[in-house]
């Protein structure tokens, strides 16, 4: 039910305080009509007994409140959808900025949602392939899964991102499948990179892709991922389809919740950050999945910066509590110039185990990837023994893992961000360096495995 009230009392920034009104919804879609006709668009932030605070969307300067009206709509934002979305680029707010004019919605979904109940939901076991060893060697992403990556500010995730989005893709011939794209809080220059890398290539044509500038309203950055997510929601369970969905970066929506928090004078949290953010981030994330009796799926990389290069922060520890695992860039690597950065051995996919293997990748995969893992790590050690008592000093085989750990981040590692690499050239690559160490240190292998893959260097 429609209802217009002109008891608007004070606007304060963004926040507008209305009274004498009933009931009003939380969330409830607001629109602020003057009466020169202009309007501008708010929601229902907080509700106390017949006074309503009003969250605008767009920016409060020149609105007279004398003259203005609240139309309180009874509903939530929500999206329109569509099939023809695929190859659509929208605002924050679900608006087309592509210049291809108005899309015909075949429905209206409330972008809130609802997190998946885990009594409906099934394990994920099928692979994706990226494209990028560094993911679909050592840290498998699996349909359904929740893999963030945790970077730093200066680094490529953005690159790593836009790469992933082009590349990503699931094996069969008969499977439907479609990326999501959401840029929350980016600049313009960031957005003209997305924009050219997506029209570059013929992913565009199933890619949904949704925009926000850092110079939008906060409000508009806490729409956006759900905006994204309601897509992917309406391209899995209604089309059938096999949805990844990309946010970059969550750190910039945490810092709207922390602003919009401040301005509702809240009381705060963990470095000022809003006692629920637990709660909020969990609404985004537990929203990907796979669904009994539905044939798409949901998979989720949510992308952030940790502030300070800090994991103990709130955005990537809160996180970390929600995901099934993180892949993390790291700035030594970045340094040596191997692109993407990805530091394998803190980086970490729960489910990998359950998307590898006979009939989804290859049936050596688990013992090469535990193999390489191992070796990576024991390379790294004997680089950091030689700094301090010289090459010299190391004994046959430590140099040969020293040799492999070289050689492991510049073939295996930086592969840079214009190469696609299928999971059979991944676990190719694999073996060959494999092939540095000698057979007997290959304890992790079934030796029927290295009879067969096993390269005498």
């Amino acid at each position: 039910m429609i209802r217009a009230y002109k008891t608007i009392k004070e606007v304060v920034g963004p926040l507008m305080v209305i009274e004498k009104v009933a009931n009003i919804k939380y969330d409830e879609l607001v629109r602020v009509v003057q009466k020169n006709g202009t309007e501008r668009l708010g929601k229902v932030l907080e509700i106390d007994k017949d006074k309503a605070v009003v969250q605008l969307f767009d920016n409060s300067q020149g609105l007279k409140i004398n003259d203005a009206k609240a139309i309180f709509t009874g509903e939530g934002l929500s999206f329109g959808v569509s099939p023809l979305m695929l190859g659509r680029k929208f605002d924050g707010l679900g608006r087309p900025i592509d210049k291809k004019g108005h899309m015909i919605a075949e429905k209206y979904i409330d972008i809130n949602g609802v997190p998946l109940n885990p009594v409906a939901r099934t394990y994920p076991n099928e692979f994706i392939q990226t494209g990028i060893s560094a993911i679909d060697g050592l840290n498998t992403l699996v349909r359904g899964q929740k893999l963030p990556i945790f970077s730093a500010s200066g680094l490529t995730h953005n690159k790593l991102a836009a790469q992933i989005a082009k590349q990503a893709t699931v094996r069969g011939q008969d499977e439907k499948f479609a990326v999501v794209f959401a840029a929350i809080g980016i600049t313009f220059e960031e957005a003209n990179y997305f924009n050219e890398v997506f029209e570059a290539t013929d992913a565009i044509d199933r890619t949904v892709m949704f925009i926000n500038l850092a110079n939008d309203p906060a409000i508009e950055r806490i729409a956006t991922p759900r905006m994204a997510i309601t897509a992917a929601e309406y391209l899995a369970y209604d089309l059938g389809m096999h949805v990844l969905v990309i946010m970059t970066d969550i750190t910039n929506y945490a810092e709207a919740l922390r602003e919009i928090s401040a301005a509702r004078k809240e009381v705060p949290g963990r470095r000022g950050y809003p006692g629920y953010m637990y709660t909020d981030l969990s609404s985004l994330y537990e929203r990907a999945g796979c669904v009994k009796g539905k044939e798409g799926t949901i998979t989720q990389i949510p992308i952030l910066t940790m502030p300070e290069e800090d994991k103990t922060h709130p955005i990537p520890d809160l996180t970390g509590y929600i995901t099934e695992g993180q892949i993390i860039l790291s700035r030594t690597l970045s340094a040596k110039g191997i692109i993407p950065a990805i530091d394998v051995l803190p980086s970490l996919s729960r489910l990998k185990d359950k998307g590898i293997g006979k009939g989804k990748t290859r049936e050596d995969h688990a013992d090469t990837m535990n193999q390489l893992f191992a070796a990576y790590a024991r390379g790294k050690d004997a680089k950091e023994l030689s700094l301090i008592l010289g090459e010299s000093a190391l004994s046959m085989i430590d140099q040969k893992y020293a040799q492999f750990a070289d050689a492991f981040e510049k073939k295996y590692i930086a592969q840079g961000f214009d190469t696609n690499r299928s999971i059979e050239e991944t676990l190719s690559i694999g073996w060959e360096l494999l092939s540095i160490l000698p057979k007997s240190e290959l304890k992790r292998i079934d030796p029927y495995f290295i009879k067969q893959y096993y390269k005498e260097s």
